[in-house]
């Protein structure tokens, strides 16, 4: 023990000189020789509608990622929980003789509800579309380059789940698919696991999980969603914040009201909204809530030391963004990562622009994203924030509809429904089998690669910890201004070259 708790920070140390294995490079080559087959099968699979909500679309993307393995020589099978009508998760193994460990890659293929309306002219979130670069750097349009022409390593692809989470899918199969053909070896068993849910909370992951632990069975999962860090280098994540929503809703009115004749008497409830989103938290944007911050799990003094190695990015994104003052009372982007958070997703009342009437609207509805970190339970966080509207004199339901007997009764009325959610999940960095994987992602690059306590979005990894007891590390491809989750999603192509690279030595841990 004591001889890995030494090696460990040897690790975090930067300034070190590192080189390129021999692996990278041949991978490098290979790439180079078949790029175009590869961005093209990439492209077919960004071609096909896999919003999470869309059973037609879920299922095409399931058959696609099923031939994917296929065509690999790998035998697909699809897990199911026992809930009917859920998209399944997709799963192949590849058992290597002589081999002591398992390792399962994950990915997921559903993606991200999606407007249409919202993206750029000449986008289509399922039309995957070439861009000379970035739209903010004045990326224009371009065709396919023919077979042996030059692929600008800079280019962008755009379209839905080209970085969330298509990108991950396609470079742990495309890096197995070249093993094979570079006549390398894997030197673990390897298991795929593509899952067809996680954008809607992963609700039956447990489910499968639980049905199929047997066949599931490893010494790690690895996990591939997520950007690299900020400055572009590549990083490994030890843990993932957990994430559950709420949406908020208060009433006023039964009927919407003329704002000249019941201005000044009615209450407003965008008005009472508003109030009651800003007593939530304060100009520094720390969570005023009861108790909101009170069982965070410290950090370990290992896991501070990676996070004082960091490279700062606060100046560069403020630029990038376009704004100058961050929220945090001036603590770094990666520390404030580690607390919980409380954000608005999205705030409605009656319409604006062309359709806005002078009226006062009956109701005000807010989608509330709250991330957890360890030690947070996620039906503990949404208590403590409805005991926040309790208290700020609100009667608080989870019922549709209002009863006139509720209105005569109190004279605050919200409610307060939570969608599914999940803990949050952390490795531990010094457990050897986590210091092979940073071994291998170092090894794909000359520069020193960035090691973080957790992902500052939120994966269901705590279910592989509680379920399976086995530990997960996250190592993630996509360039951080993708877009995910938004209109105009996007991936540079040398990042998913460097997926392929970085998972090809993945499935060469020592």
């Amino acid at each position: 023990m004591n001889k890995i708790v030494l090696l460990v920070p040897a690790l975090l140390l930067t300034g070190l000189v590192y080189a390129q294995s021999e692996l990278t490079l041949k991978t490098r080559t290979y790439r180079q020789q078949h790029e175009h087959q590869l961005l093209s099968e990439f492209m077919g699979l960004l071609a096909l509608p896999n919003v999470v909500y869309d059973t037609v679309g879920i299922q095409k993307t399931a058959d696609y990622v099923a031939a994917m393995l296929k065509r690999r020589g790998i035998e697909p099978q699809r897990l199911d929980g026992k809930t009917k009508g859920v998209p399944p998760a997709i799963y192949g193994e590849v058992m290597v003789p002589g081999a002591t460990k398992t390792v399962v890659f994950y990915a997921h293929y559903d993606g991200q509800p999606v407007n249409p309306n919202q993206w750029a002219d000449g986008l289509k979130p399922f039309e995957p579309t070439l861009y000379s670069a970035s739209l903010d750097a004045g990326g224009q349009a371009i065709s396919l380059p023919k077979a042996g022409e030059p692929l600008n390593p800079n280019w962008r692809i755009y379209g839905r789940s080209t970085s969330d989470d298509k990108a991950g899918v396609f470079a742990i199969l495309a890096a197995y698919e070249a093993l094979v053909k570079m006549n390398v070896k894997p030197t673990a068993n390897l298991k795929f696991f593509f899952e067809g849910e996680e954008e809607a909370g992963s609700a039956h992951l447990s489910e499968i999980l639980e049905r199929h632990k047997d066949k599931l069975k490893g010494d790690l999962w690895i996990i591939c969603d997520g950007p690299v860090h900020q400055t572009g280098r590549k990083q490994v994540l030890f843990g993932v914040r957990g994430d559950v929503n709420l949406e908020l809703k208060v009433f006023a009115s039964k009927r919407p009201l003329h704002s000249g004749h019941y201005g000044n008497w009615a209450p407003n409830p965008a008005m009472m909204l508003a109030r009651l989103l800003t007593s939530m938290k304060d100009d520094d944007g720390n969570v005023l809530i009861k108790g909101f911050y009170d069982d965070v799990t410290p950090l370990t003094d290992l896991e501070k030391q990676a996070l004082a190695k960091i490279p700062p990015v606060d100046e560069q994104l403020k630029k990038e963004l376009g704004f100058t003052v961050a929220e945090g009372g001036g603590k770094p982007l990666a520390d404030l990562l580690m607390r919980p958070s409380l954000n608005i997703n999205g705030f409605a009342s009656a319409n604006v622009g062309k359709l806005a009437a002078n009226v006062i609207p009956t109701s005000a509805t807010a989608a509330l994203d709250l991330r957890l970190v360890l030690g947070n339970d996620a039906q503990r966080q949404v208590q403590k924030v409805i005991d926040h509207v309790v208290a700020q004199g609100y009667y608080v339901t989870q019922q549709e509809s209002i009863t006139d007997e509720e209105r005569a009764k109190y004279p605050r009325i919200a409610r307060i429904v939570a969608k599914s959610g999940y803990n949050a999940q952390r490795t531990r960095m010094d457990l050897p089998i986590a210091q092979t994987v940073v071994k291998a992602v170092q090894s794909t690059v000359s520069g020193d690669i960035v090691l973080q306590p957790s992902l500052g979005g939120s994966l269901p990894l705590y279910l592989f910890d509680q379920i399976l007891k086995t530990p997960t590390i996250t190592v993630p491809i996509a360039n951080h201004d993708n877009n995910q989750h938004a209109e105009n999603e996007n991936l540079r192509l040398q990042n998913l070259w460097d997926g392929l690279e970085t998972y090809v030595a993945l499935m060469r841990l020592q």
